[in-house]
């Protein structure tokens, strides 16, 4: 499905560019509790609105995406993933960022099932001619892995976590906000919803039990894909937090790649259609013609019909995109462009005086069905109005 329209990270968190860190964080706090599900059922522009300010504060919220932001904007980020906060629940959202909400209730564990791990984005550019058949790209990401040292619990080797005095090992504690208006059950702010807590901290991974690991891997890019469109590589996302699964047994999250088509300056698409002008001859429209031109596959013969007028349209069948998912192709559709030379020889003066001669034009009419109407019947021909 493509993509929603991106928003302004500084608009969806109310602060200005000019805002320092703690004022991000507390705009972020605040609006994360306003649109909280649990303050507003069954609302679920409510839920939108909550993902939104959890993937801008993610954002802004760090040094170096907040200078590539600022610098590029939303382009600036591609190359640099993060996290997919439209697949994720509620709950993992405020485990990610137990430092602000004392962590999540859940800790990755949807509905007491298998641990699962965080989804990741990143994004790609394709050219639009390696739509027709589909290529592969690879994709460079960093994503948490399971520490070797401590084998994921956070500890230094030879010592072993203890159980979490917050919560006495519940791993969830009771929770206000917005001055008691309404309650929650939450992890532990202490432990992170694991129960319990490292004292000697593990040097590799500084307690985390998770740490950032490069890699990169060639992903498929399928024929007929539209700009904006997600493909989905299983398994290549995060494994379980260390409060849900510190070995990281459990299901990885998955890695959304955003395809980003770049435009052609031969073409213009239209679904799975392409859209080119062709330049022709006053004497090929007028008497006919078979024209070259070059597709997106190859040349292909253009038939120009006598009478031909400008902007006419010539739509050839099956030279067009496929479809992502039937694979059936769409057409070449060719708008005639009638081109009148700045400059004539004497004889072609000469003809043209001849020709002149013998015509009747009648001006009134020479306005109806113009380019703008031929534009109008192109676009209702291809939304099918």
């Amino acid at each position: 499905m493509p993509m929603a329209e991106q928003r302004c990270y500084y608009e969806v968190l109310a602060v200005e560019r000019t805002a320092s860190g703690e004022e991000i964080k507390r705009s972020y706090r605040r609006l994360a509790m306003k649109w909280h599900p649990d303050r507003n059922p069954g609302d679920a522009q409510a839920e939108i609105e909550f993902k939104a300010c959890a993937e801008a504060y993610e954002v802004l919220g760090d040094e170096e995406k907040r200078r590539l932001y600022d610098q590029h904007g939303h382009a600036g980020l591609r190359g640099n993933p993060h996290h997919d906060f439209r697949s994720m629940h509620v709950e993992e959202i405020f485990s990610m960022f137990n430092d602000i909400f004392g962590g999540g209730g859940g800790g990755g564990r949807r509905g007491g099932g298998v641990a699962r791990g965080f989804d990741l984005q990143t994004e790609v550019e394709v050219k639009l001619v390696d739509v027709l058949k589909g290529c592969k790209r690879e994709v460079s990401f960093a994503r948490a892995e399971v520490c070797g040292t401590c084998q994921g619990d956070g500890a230094k080797p030879g010592s072993k976590p203890v159980t979490c005095p917050t919560c006495q090992g519940r791993g969830q504690v009771q929770q206000t906000g917005l001055g008691g208006m309404f309650r929650m059950v939450t992890a532990c702010p202490n432990c992170g919803g694991g129960g319990k807590v490292v004292t000697d901290k593990c040097v590799a991974c500084r307690g985390n039990g998770r740490v950032r690991v490069n890699r990169k891997i060639d992903v498929s890019i399928p024929a007929g894909i539209q700009d904006g469109q997600v493909v989905r590589v299983q398994g290549e996302g995060e494994p379980p937090r260390r409060e849900a699964s510190s070995s990281g047994a459990g299901v990885r999250g998955d890695l959304h790649v955003v395809v980003h088509v770049t435009s052609d300056d031969r073409f213009e698409r239209q679904e799975d259609d392409l859209i080119m002008p062709m330049a022709i001859g006053f004497a090929q429209a007028a008497l006919g013609a078979t024209v070259e031109v070059e597709s997106i596959d190859g040349p292909v013969q253009v038939q120009v019909k006598a009478g031909s007028q400008q902007g006419d349209l010539v739509r050839i069948s099956g030279r067009g995109l496929p479809d992502l998912r039937t694979k059936h192709r769409g057409d070449l559709v060719v708008m005639l462009m009638i081109h009148v030379p700045k400059k004539v020889t004497e004889r072609q003066r000469q003809l043209l005086e001849e020709y002149a001669k013998t015509e009747k034009v009648d001006v009134r009419k020479s306005h109806e069905g113009g380019f703008w109407q031929k534009m109008k019947e192109l676009k209702d021909s291809l939304t099918g109005n």
